[in-house]
Formats: structure tokens, C-alpha cells, sequence
């Protein structure tokens, strides 16, 4: 976070003691220590907190594109489905033309003479 080396801390030590005095360091120190705490612990909350809400908007996301992708499906199987329901409902006017067309050949007798 910060770039504060140990030359630095050991200044800031040094000053606080002059200042502050040996009595009144250690409790300088510990509240010190605690708003650093307060700190970070509401750091990670707010993170914590964004990484959720990054998380919920990536599957709220992959679950609209799953749900595009279902209704494209459900689209194309149903366009399918009555392409194939119409086909199935032409065969017999198909086969029902072709009879019509062809006349089927006369059945011979040759086999019985043959014998």
C-alpha cells in the first residue's frame, strides 16, 4: 500500500518519542494500532464487498446469455418441428400423386407358362 521502508519507520519511532514522551508512546501505539485495524478491516469489507457484487453481475450475465442461448434453441427446434410436421403431412399427397402419375404394370402371367 505504502512504501515506507524500515529507515522511515525507525524516524517516525524516534520523533513519537520525543515527542510524545515514554509514558504516553505505548498508548499512542495501541490506539494507533487499532484505528490501523479499523482500517483494514473496513478495507476488506468494501473489497470483499465489490468482489460479490462482481461475482452476482458475472452470473447474472452468463445467466441471461444461457437463457438467449435456450430460447434460440427452443426457437430453432420448434421452426424444425413444423418444417417436419409439414413434410410428414405432404407424403401421402406425394405418394398419392405419384400413384396417379405411374400406373403400375399389368401383372404378367409369363412366370406360369414358363413352368
Amino acid at each position: 500500500m505504502f512504501d515506507i521502508g524500515f529507515s522511515e519507520l525507525l524516524i517516525i519511532a524516534v520523533v513519537a518519542l520525543i515527542v510524545l514522551g515514554p509514558e504516553r508512546l505505548p498508548k499512542a501505539a495501541r490506539f494507533a494500532g487499532l484505528w490501523v485495524r479499523r482500517a483494514r478491516a473496513q478495507w476488506h469489507s468494501v473489497k470483499d464487498e465489490l468482489e460479490r457484487d462482481l461475482a452476482a453481475e458475472e452470473l447474472k450475465r452468463n445467466l441471461q446469455d444461457t437463457q438467449s442461448l435456450m430460447r434460440k434453441a427452443d426457437q430453432d427446434l420448434r421452426t424444425e418441428s413444423e418444417r417436419l410436421r409439414r413434410d410428414f403431412e405432404r407424403m401421402p399427397d406425394a405418394a398419392a400423386d405419384r400413384s396417379d402419375d405411374a400406373a403400375p404394370p399389368s401383372p404378367t402371367r409369363d412366370d406360369d407358362a414358363i413352368r
